[in-house]
């Protein structure tokens, strides 16, 4: 899904531009030889893409690197489930237009497959199980976009989305297609419930062009192949970073380390959290933007079935639930990997409320939405991998957004270093491409470039 296509459909232009330039630059870079050691370590914390792309730039210039990893592989967000056969990535899936995104460039080194998905083969069905006509969509889409102009233009700071756009369209809010789009389209974009999303600041990221490339055989190939040559230590689950001396020390649940510079990858859920013990603390200005900047709940479910029961020519099928964000889109997998299986996903407040649910109530939710459309007698799926992102102790939540109350720049806050000795990493570090991959990829190259000019 073109998960970024709906706030803004061309790129800003020079800031986009520029970074995927200076990332060429280094991509070519990284295949020479590596540079004579320069006497200096780097610990860096988390195996997720952002401290993988790090740690393989600082590896080249000299630096003895370390990296120490929670989970049992590297990867972080991109992690691929493969119990079904099939690959099933729990985190990212998508990459996110790929005209001059470096992430496209990585992964054909990394021989990850691909697959372009028609955003516009969808057809969407109303709460009864009637086709809505294209005519009817694309009048109601226009002014969906009118609106988003809207909120913005009359938003302020301390007012969510949902607050703004119920007082600009109070007959819209029990739409049950407005709250489709609202769903499928904002809150998969964001990654926020609207309630909670900032009204003023929800569309100032940036976008690469193209239309969305869906990587088929896992997006993990991309974090293995970066992991290459890389000094790993997996299984270890950081407590403590204490920088109150001339070394960073780090304290794992298996042994204790030092370097000169220490890099933080880690989800921006995992700081919320608090669970690692920093000496000393952080500056009041970093810890005001960890506790206000938070963390969405996009869920995914995969279904696989002994056949085909939709409309297989199909990319995608939504629906329009009275709840929002409730299994409102589905993707015909079908198209692109060798199983009989649909992706489907819960957004926003119901995302997190699908935590709590067993399997075999997802599955009865999911399946009363199929049976709505398609009819009673379709088959019951023969087995199906979900994500609980929030509760995942691991990264609290699926990826950040912009909420009411706060300012964009709170991801600039997120970026800065500290005493020059500690350097933070990951998509809630990326102000521009916060909430992706290439965004992730990007802040890790950023990091390593302030460490190597100290």
């Amino acid at each position: 899904m073109l998960r970024r296509k709906f706030l803004k459909k061309t790129l800003s232009g020079v800031p986009a531009v520029l970074l995927s330039s200076t990332l060429l630059a280094a991509c070519d870079e990284s295949e020479g030889p590596d540079k004579a050691p320069n006497g200096k370590s780097v610990l860096v914390i988390g195996a997720g893409i952002a401290g993988l792309a790090a740690a393989v730039q600082l590896k080249k210039e000299g630096f003895q690197v370390t990296v120490i990893e929670a989970q049992e592989k590297v990867g972080g967000r991109l992690r691929t489930d493969r119990s079904l056969g099939v690959p099933f990535d729990e985190g990212a899936s998508w990459i996110h237009g790929p005209k001059g995104n470096p992430i496209t460039d990585l992964a054909e080194k990394a021989k990850a497959k691909t697959f372009l998905t028609d955003d516009d083969s969808l057809l969407v069905y109303d709460g009864k199980g009637k086709a809505i006509s294209d005519s009817v969509l694309d009048r109601e889409y226009a002014a969906y976009e009118d609106a988003l102009e809207a909120v913005t233009a009359k938003g302020t700071q301390n007012q969510s989305f949902e607050a703004v756009f119920n007082g600009l369209y109070p007959d819209r809010t029990k739409d049950a297609l407005w709250k489709y789009m609202l769903s499928a389209y904002l809150e998969f974009d964001t990654g926020s419930d609207i309630s909670e999303l900032s009204s003023t600041d929800f569309d100032d990221d940036e976008l690469f062009k193209g239309e969305d490339l869906i990587i088929t055989n896992g997006y993990d190939t991309i974090a293995e192949y970066l992991a290459k040559g890389l000094t790993v230590k997996l299984n270890e689950r950081v407590n403590t970073i204490d920088y109150s001396g001339a070394k960073v020390k780090v304290s794992s649940n298996k042994g204790n380390y030092e370097a000169d510079y220490c890099l933080i990858t880690v989800p921006l859920g995992v700081l919320k959290k608090e669970v690692i013990n920093f000496n000393p603390t952080l500056p009041n200005n970093k810890r005001q933007a960890i506790a206000g900047t938070k963390m969405s709940a996009v869920n995914k479910f995969l279904l696989t079935f002994p056949s085909v029961f939709w409309d297989n020519n199909l990319q995608y099928v939504g629906f329009t639930p009275e709840t929002k964000g409730k299994f409102n889109y589905f993707m015909n997998c079908k198209k692109f990997m060798p199983a009989n299986a649909l992706m489907t996903f819960a957004f926003g407040n119901y995302g997190k409320l699908t935590e709590t649910m067993s399997d075999a109530a997802v599955i009865a939710e999911i399946m009363a939405q199929l049976k709505t459309i398609y009819g009673n007698n379709i088959p019951n799926p023969q087995a199906m991998l979900r994500t609980k992102w929030s509760s995942n102790p691991n990264a609290y939540g699926s990826y950040s957004f912009p909420t009411n109350g706060r300012r964009s720049a709170d991801f600039d806050v997120l970026a800065q270093a500290v005493n020059n000795k500690l350097f933070f990493a990951g998509e809630h570090t990326q102000r521009e491409y916060r909430g992706t991959v290439h965004g992730a990829y990007l802040s890790g190259l950023r990091e390593a470039d302030k460490i190597a000019d100290l």
